[in-house]
């Protein structure tokens, strides 16, 4: 099985869902080539130059000043080295060897008629330039992500709780993901991590919602609305944020969404209009054992095979504890999790490795000895030890046994844990702490 699991505070943690092994889990930073200190655009005619920030004021002063337009300027990778380019080259050469030259009120006065030119890409000179720019772009963006990739020199404090985090990015990601429902993607995703995180935090600071960027009086006003409205999350329409995603530098000017529709039509043609699915095979999914790499096609199976070899009825738990649908899920998931970090689930031994864990469980008695309920009743065991745990999509809360998925109780929900400090303040205050100290007291 493979594993990415890390350790903080001393605590086992998994960072991201694990894989089964039939099917696997899919330096210093630098400076973004948009973001703060980018090169300057510079004008092909004359010394006029703007930053890379202000380039339709550029393109306005090139279109007024000297009739000149560039096509699809968006499709252009790197708009600076392009300007360059085309201003060397027009210092050689005049204007109307390379452009298009369109003349405007041809049928009218001579003194009223103008020539503008459109530089664009059916010249092969200008196509291969951009072709060009952009496959350098391409590889110097590779380089930058694989160098994050590898980077363990990471330091970074969460936007939500100020919990400081070093060492490998992919630990500050997966915490807010998993302890603020806040995701900005997979790290493996994301290239120039650290400026993105910068540019977030700057309009927390401002206090302005990170998806509708509307702006709140204070900061208890803006963290109530991102819960309620479900806005604690970027908004994919926002072009501010493509640069900081890999998928958005793979094809010449297009955008991730320009990509995927892409894909998707393409899927459409090859299927074409046919309707018949008698070829049609369904992959059976496997369910893996808690405690052993043994597989069953059948959820019959892989429950007898847990308490034959093993010992173990899911079955009889679940009716002895009157466990709920998510309750079993977080179980699956805490066992999951100590079987994978070598430790005995009933006694809190460790062990050298899972199969070590194994025979421990069987030799002294362990397999059916779970501890107290509030080692592994946890919000944080919602999330699936595995991505593709099969052995989920099976339980239920039902008599029968049948499909319980979406027939929990009304009120049993999973809770996604929000900011540290309000829930340590709401646990002191509580009803229940105050009864809990009570009872206490009284024993």
């Amino acid at each position: 099985m493979d594993a990415c699991s890390g350790s903080q505070d001393g605590q086992d943690s998994i960072l991201e869902p694990l894989s089964f092994p039939e099917q696997p889990a899919g330096g210093a930073e630098a400076t973004s080539p948009e973001g703060p200190g980018a090169e300057l655009l510079v004008c092909l005619f004359c010394p006029e130059s703007v930053p890379l920030q202000q380039k339709d004021v550029l393109l306005k002063h090139l279109l007024l000043e000297h009739k000149l337009v560039i096509a699809d300027v968006r499709l252009i990778a790197d708009l600076p080295k392009y300007l360059l380019y085309w201003k060397g080259r027009l210092l050689e050469q005049p204007a109307t060897e390379f452009c298009s030259v369109i003349k405007t009120n041809s049928g009218g006065p001579v003194e009223k008629q103008e020539n503008y030119f459109l530089l664009c890409d059916v010249l092969p000179e200008d196509r291969v330039l951009r072709e060009r720019l952009q496959q350098r772009r391409l590889e110097e963006v590779l380089d930058q992500q694989q160098a994050e990739r590898e980077d363990s020199s990471f330091h970074h404090a969460c936007m939500f709780c100020s919990e400081e985090f070093t060492g490998n990015r992919s630990s500050l990601l997966n915490h807010m993901a998993r302890e603020h429902s806040f995701s900005i993607g997979l790290p493996d995703n994301i290239v120039y991590c650290k400026q993105f995180l910068e540019t977030l935090q700057k309009k927390l600071d401002s206090l302005q919602c990170l998806y509708c960027e509307k702006t709140f009086r204070d900061k208890t006003t803006l963290k109530d609305h991102m819960r309620k409205k479900a806005h604690r999350r970027i908004n994919a329409s926002n072009h501010e944020y493509d640069r900081f995603y890999v998928i958005n530098y793979l094809e010449l000017g297009k955008t991730w969404e320009e990509v995927q529709s892409e894909d998707d039509r393409e899927l459409v043609e090859q299927d074409g209009n046919n309707d018949d699915w008698s070829d049609w095979r369904a992959h059976p999914v496997s369910a893996v054992c808690l405690f052993c790499d043994h597989q069953s096609e059948t959820m019959e199976k892989i429950y007898a095979h847990m308490k034959e070899s093993h010992g173990f009825d899911l079955h009889k738990l679940r009716t002895d504890l009157s466990l709920r649908f998510y309750q079993q899920v977080k179980l699956v998931n805490f066992i999951r999790r100590q079987v994978h970090h070598g430790r005995c689930y009933g006694c809190q031994r460790r062990f050298p490795s899972p199969a070590d864990v194994l025979r421990h469980l069987e030799s002294a008695g362990h397999v059916m000895q779970l501890p107290d309920a509030s080692a592994w009743d946890q919000p944080q065991y919602y999330f699936p030890t595995y991505e593709n745990d099969a052995l989920l999509c099976t339980l239920s809360d039902d008599e029968d046994g049948g499909g319980g998925a979406g027939r929990g109780e009304p009120g049993d929900v999973p809770v996604i844990a929000e900011d540290i400090d309000d829930l340590r303040a709401l646990k002191q205050s509580s009803v229940l702490n105050q009864l809990l100290k009570n009872r206490s007291n009284k024993d």
